[in-house]
């Protein structure tokens, strides 16, 4: 065996075994610190509202920023684990989150919590899950798909954990004594991020993709140069940077895809459209809980029920969507899912009693986990992996400038009308009707790809017409280092 064969065998040693366990047990912790820890804002909405006299809408502003940059920041946090890798990143995402959190129990008006806990928190928190993802990747080759399905627990444990140790230290000692104790605990991501060391990868072991194209605009630039331009000639620097700024929106925003393919047109519209009313019941259930003389420790207990359930039903659904008899239907599944939780929310319409409320939680969280185990699974249906990373770009900015507004504006309704109930039905409206939209819209689509197939039966691969599965799995060769991608999780 030659020294170049033995020396690419010890690089490639530590996928799959050894400290890559040792990294997805970092990793479900960070997914815990991180898309966890949204969801015990609504614990302390009331104490905020009487502190800084804020209004409904004025205090949801908080949790909306926090969640909707969590989401929305993942072109930077790409950007930046290319610069400086991975452990860097997930390393300053926990430094920021800590930070904004003790900066948060300082904070003297409501509008100081929006950048302190909502921007500089909820950016730490993109980074630091972002690119714990991504890590998986380098560590994970033949148990990648269960290693992100291991570390996606993490979250649930966090949506269990998190508002009862809220509600704990609220009683103890107060909102901003807890903000402190917050902050301590998302440094722990720091942690994480130290274990998550860079791993060397066997030489050659590069996919294809990861070679250089020749970029758009090239061409045009070496005809100029050639024709005699000078590389300093301030027409062409103008002409490069407008080339390198499209290659890059290309890169982190696929506008040519959301233009040219349908199936991601009214996907990304739909989801957009539903986290209009998708995060309300997790900002405004305890509110509204507690509002109609539930006892606070049991309104925080909700949100418990839900991240509870989540952990056993939400890789139940992903090991269920993933069966052949819904390859290509996964759509269809993803809009039944979201229609349940838009009906669910008549629920809290009809009774805010305790044993009411536990039973939407529990039906709730069915359906959650439905969407949560299936929204970029459908995306990856839907876009040519090849694209996924820039398609993930736009559909993520897309669906964070929702989730920032939403819970707002239903704020706005509340305080204008005083009546809670408005948070449900508002929700219920937007699930429903994007539900609705994608389902019917996908059923037409694949009508009229039927009949485009019929009237072009003599080509060779009609089968490139129809909306369906794009195969997900990666080739052999490219499998040991994937591209750098932000995924959320919702």
């Amino acid at each position: 065996m030659s020294q170049g064969e033995a020396a690419g065998r010890s690089a490639a040693k530590p996928q799959d075994q050894g400290w890559a366990w040792m990294v997805l047990l970092a990793a479900v912790v960070l997914q815990g610190l991180t898309l966890g820890f949204p969801c015990c804002i609504g614990v302390f909405f009331t104490d905020l509202q009487h502190e800084f006299q804020a209004s409904n809408s004025e205090t949801s502003w908080f949790p909306s920023i926090m969640v909707a940059v969590l989401h929305g920041g993942g072109p930077l946090c790409s950007i930046l684990v290319k610069q400086f890798g991975c452990r860097f990143v997930v390393m300053l995402g926990g430094l920021l989150s800590g930070l904004g959190m003790v900066s948060s129990s300082f904070c003297k008006s409501i509008s100081q919590l929006y950048l302190t806990a909502g921007l500089i928190t909820g950016l730490g928190s993109c980074f630091s899950f972002q690119a714990g993802v991504t890590v998986l990747g380098y560590y994970f080759v033949r148990w990648r798909t269960l290693a992100n399905a291991v570390a996606s627990t993490g979250v649930s444990l966090g949506f269990t954990l998190w508002p009862l140790l809220s509600q704990y230290l609220l009683d103890e000692m107060g909102w901003r004594n807890t903000f402190l104790i917050f902050g301590g605990i998302l440094l722990n991501s720091c942690v994480c991020g130290a274990i998550m060391r860079p791993i060397q990868l066997a030489p050659g072991s590069l996919p294809q993709s990861a070679k250089p194209k020749e970029e758009p605009g090239s061409r045009a630039e070496e005809a100029q140069l050639s024709n005699g331009a000078s590389p300093h000639h301030p027409t062409l620097q103008q002409h490069t940077k407008r080339t390198k700024c499209f290659q890059m929106l290309q890169k982190y925003l696929a506008f040519d895809i959301f233009c040219q393919n349908k199936g991601y047109q009214i996907y990304t519209i739909g989801v957009t459209w539903m986290m209009m009313g998708f995060a309300l019941p997790h900002v405004y259930l305890v509110p509204y809980a507690i509002h109609n003389g539930v006892e606070e420790r049991k309104a925080a207990l909700l949100i418990s029920i839900i991240g509870f359930i989540n952990i056993f039903i939400r890789p139940l659904t992903g090991l269920l969507s993933g069966h052949s008899v819904f390859a290509g239907r996964r759509i269809y599944l993803f809009s039944l899912a979201v229609l349940l939780c838009g009906l669910s929310n008549f629920i809290c319409v009809i009774s805010a009693e305790f044993s009411v409320l536990i039973l939407y939680c529990v039906i709730l969280s069915i359906a959650m986990s439905g969407v949560g185990a299936l929204t970029f699974q459908v995306l990856m249906d839907v876009v040519e992996m090849d694209r996924f990373s820039s398609a993930l770009g736009l559909f993520t900015i897309l669906e964070s400038i929702t989730l920032l507004i939403g819970p707002p504006l239903t704020g706005l309704l509340v305080d204008i009308t005083s009546d809670f109930h408005y948070v449900f039905y508002n929700s219920s409206f937007f699930l429903i009707s994007a539900a609705l939209f994608m389902g019917l819209s996908f059923c037409a689509l694949e009508k009229k790809n039927k009949l485009r197939e019929s009237s072009k039966a003599h080509l060779d691969n009609p089968s490139r017409y129809q909306y369906s599965e794009t195969s997900t799995e990666p080739k052999a060769e490219s499998q040991s280092l994937p591209a750098v991608e932000y995924i959320t999780s919702i």
